[in-house]
């Protein structure tokens, strides 16, 4: 298949959240509600509570009426499929958090799936995972943020390629072959937890303009492309995600 886009691809910048911390309301629109504040400057916001419990439907359907056309959600699959099933035998689960989740309609951009740092590749596991979630989901973009050093490998990469299945860049890096973003290659999934100190330190100038530059290339060869700020402890996440976008306008 030519993964390779005809025009630009999108570009989803956004944060874990939509959280509009003390020191950037400024910047944000002071009516509406948080998502409404944010997704009036920002295109994209990767939903993390779905890992923690789940929403119901409605909920998503109400998000989803609160943001413009444009705008996207990634939403991360709950741990009871990644931690605690550990991939395995997770039809049942998988089909109630894409009943749950498909409530955002069109608005429904990606699905992160962040594995435990323990969770070493298994390729028939995690090949019967992929083929459930893609009978499922056959045609939306999946994200997969390995954290095992044995998904770092040309037969991870293979996997996740014939699944369509992009493997995520996220920093700080882990483990050698992290410093790009692999799998399939019409996703690129990039997630900054905040470097040196993880979830707290911010991104300086330098860093985001250098970013900026990378994603603009990366539009030109991918479907779909994201980058998701996740140093949200501090409130850097919001400051860093709309500099990015500016520098990226």
């Amino acid at each position: 298949m030519d993964t390779r886009p005809s025009t630009a691809a999108p570009l989803h910048i956004g944060t874990a959240g939509w959280n509009v911390p003390q020191g950037s309301r400024h910047r944000f629109p002071a009516e509406g509600s948080h998502l409404e504040r944010y997704a009036a400057r920002l295109p994209a916001v990767e939903i993390n509570s779905s890992f923690y419990r789940p929403h119901q439907r409605s909920t998503y359907e109400r998000w989803a009426a609160s943001t413009p056309p444009a705008f996207r959600f990634s939403v991360k699959l709950p741990r009871s499929i990644t931690h605690t099933a550990r991939l395995k035998g997770t039809d049942t689960l998988l089909e109630a958090f894409l009943e749950q989740a498909q409530g955002l309609g069109e608005r429904l951009g990606c699905l992160l799936v962040q594995l435990p740092p323990s969770l070493r590749l298994d390729r028939p596991v995690a090949e019967a995972f992929l083929r459930g979630l893609r009978e499922r989901h056959p045609h939306g973009s999946v994200a997969v943020e390995p954290r095992h050093a044995s998904w770092f490998t040309p037969e991870g990469d293979a996997l996740l390629r014939a699944w369509q299945a992009g493997r995520v860049l996220a920093d700080p890096v882990l483990h050698a072959g992290g410093e790009v973003p692999s799998g399939w290659p019409g996703l690129v999934y990039c997630r900054l937890h905040g470097a040196p100190r993880v979830y707290y330190s911010a991104y300086d100038a330098a860093l985001v303009d250098a970013l900026a530059a990378r994603l603009r290339v990366a539009t030109l060869a991918a479907r779909s492309v994201w980058c998701i700020f996740d140093n949200t402890a501090s409130g850097a996440a919001a400051a860093n995600a709309l500099d990015l976008h500016q520098a990226c306008a």
